[in-house]
C-alpha cells in the first residue's frame, strides 16, 4: 500500500512558530461557542428584545406613560439590543475585524508543493504520516476545508455535525475522511468516496460516512415461482454461491416451477413494564388479552399509521414484570418504526387505567428482533412463508447430478438429525442464511435481521412411487420491506425494480413486501437443492476450489521444513 507525506516545512527560528500561530488566528477563535451557534444566539436575541421593547412602548403610549421612565427589564432589553447590534455589525464586517486581529495575515500565494503527494512503498503498514489535503479519494483542497479538518481533529467541531453545518453531505464526508486519516495515521486508500449520493443516506441510513463499500451483485435465475419468471439479484463476496443458486433455479424451472404461500404477515414489538406486585402485572395481562378490550386498544394503536393494523397481543409474565408482544400488519414497510409508534400510543393509553405501571423499555426482547429466539420460530415474525417444488427424477439425475434416495437420506441425517444434535434453533437447513443475506444486501433490507429471517426447515421426501423429489422450505420470520430504510438507495432500488417490487403497491398495500418474502423463500429453496445435491454427489470441495479459491499451487510457495 501507499504512505503519503508532506514536504517538511522550512526551518525557522524559535520565535517563528508562535508568529505562525498568531497569523493563523481568526476573529471567530475568540468566541466561546462555534460561530454558527453564536450567530443564531445573537439573531434570536436581537429580534426578541426588539419585539419586547416595541410592545412595551406601545403599552406606554396607550397608557400615557412617559417613555423615558424605564423598568429594570426594559433597561436589560436595551442593553441586550445594543450588544446584539454591535455583534451583528461586527459579524457582517468580519473581514474588517479580522484585519485587526491579524493585520499581517495576507493570503500567501499558493504553493503547489503542498498538494504534491510523495508516494513510497510500505510493505508492513498503511501508515499516513501527515495526510495531504488532496489525498487519494479525499477530495479536499481549499484553505477553508483545511481549517475545518483541523477543527475536527482538535475536537472544536464535532464530526457528526459536519453535514448540518456545511450543508453539503459529499464535502462533509470528504472532510471527515481526511480528519480520520490524519488522526489515526492510517490510509483509507481503496475505500471509495466518489460516485455515491450522500444526501440519500442523511438521517436514515448511515451517520458520519467516510466512503462506501463495494459488494458485487450477481443474478440467479430465472426462478420460476408462482408462474412468474424472476431474476434474483444477490450481493455477495462468496464464490460459488450465485452459481449454486442458479443451478437450483434451473432445476426448479425445468420441473415446472415452485409454489409459495404466505402464512402470516405481522411485525412485532414487545415492551416490558413493571408493577409493584406479580398480581398487578397479571391484572394487566388479563385486561390486554380480554377480547372485549381489543377493539379499543386497536383504535389507539392504529392511529400511528394509515397502514398499521393491530392483529393481536400476546403477554408473558415474569414475576412482577409483564411482556406484551404486539403484532401488526405494516403494509409494504418492514415496519419496526411503525409498530413501535403504535405500541407507544397503547402504553400511553394504558397508563391512565394503570398509573402504577412503570415502562421499563419499549422493547423487552420478547419481540424478538435480530436474535435467534423460539418465539419467532413458533409464532412467526414478519412474513411466514412456505415454498415447495416437485423435482422430477430425470432432473435430479441430469441437473443436480445425484439421485432422490441420496438426497432424502442426507436431508434427514444433516438438516434434521444433525441440527437436532447441535441443539439448533430454527437452523434445520443447509445454508438458508447465505441466500437471505445476499438478497438482503442487494435489496436494501436490514442485514442484521438475517438472524431470524434465516430460520428455516428444509424437508425432502420421495413422491410418485419414489421416483420424484418433493422439496419444501418453511420460513416463519422473513422480515422484509420495499419502502423505507436502505430500499430507497439507488443501487438497492434498482434491484427491487428488477424483481418488480420497488416501492409501495398502490393497488394492494403490502403485496410488494409479501412478494419479496416469497422470492427470498424461493431462492432459499433453489440454494438448498443445489448445495444438498453437491454434498450428496461429493462435489462441494471441487466446486469451491473452482469458484471460491485461487488456482495457484500453494505447496510450491511453502517454506521447506
Amino acid at each position: 500500500m501507499m504512505a503519503v507525506r508532506r514536504r517538511p516545512q522550512n526551518p525557522s527560528s524559535p520565535g517563528e512558530p508562535a508568529k505562525s500561530q498568531k497569523q493563523n488566528l481568526k476573529a471567530s477563535d475568540a468566541l466561546p461557542l462555534p460561530l454558527y451557534l453564536t450567530n443564531g444566539l445573537f439573531f434570536t436575541l436581537f429580534f426578541t428584545v426588539a419585539y419586547f421593547l416595541l410592545h412595551r412602548w406601545r403599552e406606554k403610549i396607550r397608557t400615557s406613560t412617559p417613555l423615558h421612565v424605564l423598568t429594570l427589564s426594559e433597561i436589560a432589553a436595551l442593553f441586550s439590543l445594543f450588544a446584539s447590534v454591535i455583534y451583528l455589525l461586527g459579524f457582517f464586517g468580519i473581514d474588517f475585524v479580522q484585519s485587526f486581529v491579524s493585520p499581517n495575515n495576507a493570503r500567501a500565494p499558493h504553493d503547489p508543493w503542498n498538494d504534491v503527494v510523495a508516494v513510497e512503498q510500505q510493505p508492513k503498514n498503511d501508515v499516513v504520516r501527515v495526510a495531504p489535503l488532496a489525498a487519494a479519494g479525499g477530495g479536499t483542497s481549499s484553505e477553508e476545508d483545511e481549517d475545518i479538518i483541523k477543527s475536527v481533529m482538535s475536537g472544536t467541531t464535532p464530526s457528526y455535525s459536519l453535514e448540518a453545518s456545511l450543508g453539503d453531505c459529499r464535502r462533509a464526508a470528504a472532510i471527515r475522511r481526511e480528519a480520520l486519516q490524519r488522526t489515526t495515521c492510517r490510509s483509507l486508500e481503496g475505500l471509495p468516496l466518489e460516485g455515491f449520493d450522500y444526501e440519500s443516506i442523511l438521517g436514515q441510513c448511515c451517520e458520519m460516512p467516510v466512503g462506501y463499500v463495494q459488494i458485487p451483485v450477481g443474478v440467479a435465475g430465472p426462478l420460476l415461482l408462482d408462474g412468474e419468471e424472476l431474476t434474483v439479484p444477490m450481493a455477495t463476496t462468496e464464490g460459488c454461491l450465485v452459481a449454486s443458486t442458479n443451478r437450483g433455479c434451473k432445476a426448479i424451472h425445468v420441473s415446472g416451477g415452485a409454489q409459495s404461500v404466505v402464512l402470516k404477515d405481522g411485525m412485532t414489538r414487545a415492551p416490558v413494564v413493571r408493577f409493584s406486585s406479580a398480581a398487578r402485572a397479571a391484572e394487566l395481562k388479563f385486561f390486554v388479552e380480554d377480547p372485549l378490550n381489543f377493539d379499543s386498544l386497536a383504535v389507539v394503536f392504529n392511529r400511528s399509521s394509515r397502514f398499521a393494523r393491530l392483529q393481536r397481543i400476546q403477554c408473558a409474565v415474569a414475576g412482577k414484570n409483564l411482556y406484551m408482544r404486539f403484532t401488526c400488519s405494516t403494509g409494504d414497510a418492514m415496519g419496526m418504526n411503525m409498530v413501535s409508534k403504535g405500541v407507544q400510543n397503547v402504553l400511553d393509553f394504558l397508563q391512565s387505567d394503570f398509573p402504577d405501571m412503570d415502562i421499563i423499555g419499549i422493547s423487552g426482547n420478547f419481540c424478538s428482533d435480530k436474535k435467534a429466539a423460539a418465539v419467532n420460530w413458533i409464532e412467526g415474525r414478519g412474513k411466514s412463508v412456505v415454498c415447495e417444488v416437485v423435482i422430477r427424477e430425470e432432473v435430479v439425475r441430469k441437473v443436480l447430478k445425484t439421485n432422490v434416495a441420496a438426497l432424502v437420506e442426507l436431508n434427514v441425517l444433516k438438516n434434521l438429525t444433525g441440527s437436532a444434535m447441535a441443539g439448533a434453533l430454527g437452523g434445520f437447513n443447509a445454508h438458508a442464511s447465505n441466500i437471505v443475506s445476499a438478497i438482503y444486501l442487494a435489496t436494501g433490507q436490514d442485514p442484521a435481521q438475517n438472524v431470524e429471517s434465516s430460520h428455516c426447515i428444509t424437508m425432502m421426501e420421495a413422491v410418485n412411487n419414489g421416483k420424484d423429489l418433493h422439496v419444501s422450505v418453511t420460513m416463519p420470520s422473513i422480515e422484509v420491506g420495499t419502502v423505507g430504510g436502505g430500499t430507497q438507495l439507488a443501487s438497492q432500488s434498482a434491484c427491487l425494480n428488477l424483481l418488480g417490487v420497488k416501492g409501495a403497491s398502490k393497488e394492494s398495500p403490502g403485496s410488494n413486501s409479501r412478494k419479496l418474502a416469497t422470492i427470498v423463500a424461493g431462492s432459499v429453496l433453489a440454494g438448498e437443492l443445489s448445495l444438498m445435491s453437491a454434498l450428496a454427489a461429493g462435489q462441494l470441495v471441487k466446486s469451491h476450489m473452482k469458484y471460491n479459491r485461487s488456482s495457484r499451487d500453494v505447496s510450491k510457495l511453502a517454506c521447506p521444513s
